[in-house]
Protein backbone atom coordinates (compact mmCIF):
# COMPACT_ATOMS: atom_id res chain seq x y z
CA UNK A 1 0.00 0.00 0.00
CA UNK A 2 1.40 3.62 -0.91
CA UNK A 3 1.14 6.49 1.55
CA UNK A 4 1.71 8.52 -2.55
CA UNK A 5 -0.85 11.14 -2.73
CA UNK A 6 -0.54 12.45 -6.40
CA UNK A 7 -2.96 14.86 -7.85
CA UNK A 8 -2.78 17.58 -10.82
CA UNK A 9 -4.23 20.96 -11.47
CA UNK A 10 -4.06 23.47 -14.47
CA UNK A 11 -4.56 27.34 -14.19
CA UNK A 12 -4.61 30.05 -15.97
CA UNK A 13 -2.37 32.18 -14.30
CA UNK A 14 1.49 32.19 -16.07
CA UNK A 15 4.17 29.65 -14.66
CA UNK A 16 6.24 32.19 -13.07
CA UNK A 17 2.91 33.87 -10.88
CA UNK A 18 2.07 29.88 -9.93
CA UNK A 19 5.81 29.04 -8.99
CA UNK A 20 5.90 32.32 -6.49
CA UNK A 21 2.43 31.16 -5.31
CA UNK A 22 3.53 27.66 -4.63
CA UNK A 23 6.71 28.64 -2.81
CA UNK A 24 4.18 31.08 -0.83
CA UNK A 25 2.22 27.92 0.00
CA UNK A 26 4.79 25.86 1.19
CA UNK A 27 6.28 28.80 3.23
CA UNK A 28 2.75 29.88 4.79
CA UNK A 29 2.58 25.91 5.72
CA UNK A 30 5.54 26.26 7.83
CA UNK A 31 7.58 24.21 5.28
CA UNK A 32 11.07 24.30 4.39
CA UNK A 33 12.07 24.31 0.87
CA UNK A 34 14.69 21.22 0.14
CA UNK A 35 15.74 21.92 -3.67
CA UNK A 36 14.36 24.11 -6.31
CA UNK A 37 14.66 24.27 -10.21
CA UNK A 38 12.85 26.36 -12.90
CA UNK A 39 10.09 23.68 -12.90
CA UNK A 40 10.59 21.99 -9.91
CA UNK A 41 10.57 22.17 -5.67
CA UNK A 42 10.54 20.05 -3.34
CA UNK A 43 10.35 21.01 0.37
CA UNK A 44 9.37 19.09 3.56
CA UNK A 45 6.63 19.65 6.15
CA UNK A 46 7.62 18.90 10.01
CA UNK A 47 4.62 17.09 12.13
CA UNK A 48 2.71 20.26 13.63
CA UNK A 49 1.59 22.81 10.71
CA UNK A 50 -0.04 25.71 11.58
CA UNK A 51 -0.48 24.30 15.22
CA UNK A 52 -2.20 20.88 14.39
CA UNK A 53 -0.15 17.99 15.24
CA UNK A 54 -0.40 15.63 11.98
CA UNK A 55 1.37 12.55 13.02
CA UNK A 56 4.18 12.58 10.29
CA UNK A 57 6.56 14.35 8.54
CA UNK A 58 5.51 14.72 5.06
CA UNK A 59 7.49 15.66 1.25
CA UNK A 60 6.24 17.35 -1.10
CA UNK A 61 7.57 17.33 -4.56
CA UNK A 62 6.03 20.10 -7.36
CA UNK A 63 6.67 19.82 -11.18
CA UNK A 64 5.47 22.85 -13.13
CA UNK A 65 5.08 22.83 -16.91
CA UNK A 66 2.83 25.15 -19.05
CA UNK A 67 1.12 24.31 -22.32
CA UNK A 68 -1.43 26.68 -24.56
CA UNK A 69 -1.23 29.49 -22.37
CA UNK A 70 -2.03 27.65 -18.77
CA UNK A 71 0.41 26.27 -16.12
CA UNK A 72 -0.47 22.86 -14.70
CA UNK A 73 0.65 21.78 -11.18
CA UNK A 74 1.34 18.10 -10.93
CA UNK A 75 1.93 17.26 -6.99
CA UNK A 76 3.00 14.55 -4.95
CA UNK A 77 3.17 14.11 -1.04
CA UNK A 78 4.21 10.99 0.85
CA UNK A 79 5.50 10.60 4.84
CA UNK A 80 8.97 10.91 5.95
CA UNK A 81 10.69 8.67 8.85
CA UNK A 82 12.46 10.75 11.26
CA UNK A 83 15.51 10.58 9.14
CA UNK A 84 13.97 11.76 6.07
CA UNK A 85 13.16 8.74 4.20
CA UNK A 86 9.93 8.11 2.29
CA UNK A 87 7.94 6.25 5.07
CA UNK A 88 7.06 2.82 3.51
CA UNK A 89 5.16 1.58 6.33
CA UNK A 90 3.46 2.82 9.67
CA UNK A 91 2.21 6.17 8.26
CA UNK A 92 -0.94 7.34 10.33
CA UNK A 93 -3.75 7.79 7.35
CA UNK A 94 -4.65 10.86 6.02
CA UNK A 95 -1.64 12.76 7.01
CA UNK A 96 -0.58 13.44 2.72
CA UNK A 97 -3.87 13.83 1.77
CA UNK A 98 -4.16 16.60 4.56
CA UNK A 99 -1.26 18.60 3.42
CA UNK A 100 -2.36 17.87 -0.21
CA UNK A 101 -5.52 19.83 0.83
CA UNK A 102 -4.11 22.51 2.63
CA UNK A 103 -1.50 22.95 0.09
CA UNK A 104 -4.14 23.39 -2.91
CA UNK A 105 -5.64 26.31 -0.50
CA UNK A 106 -2.98 27.78 -0.14
CA UNK A 107 -2.30 28.30 -3.51
CA UNK A 108 -5.41 28.87 -4.95
CA UNK A 109 -5.76 31.78 -2.34
CA UNK A 110 -2.44 33.09 -3.48
CA UNK A 111 -3.61 32.97 -6.94
CA UNK A 112 -6.56 34.97 -6.29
Amino acid sequence: MSFDVNQTKTYSQSLEDVKTAALGAIDGLEGKVLKQSENHIEAKFDKKILGKVLGDRTQIEIDLSAANGESQVDVTVYPLDPVGRKLMFGARKGVSQTVMTWFWAHLEHRLK
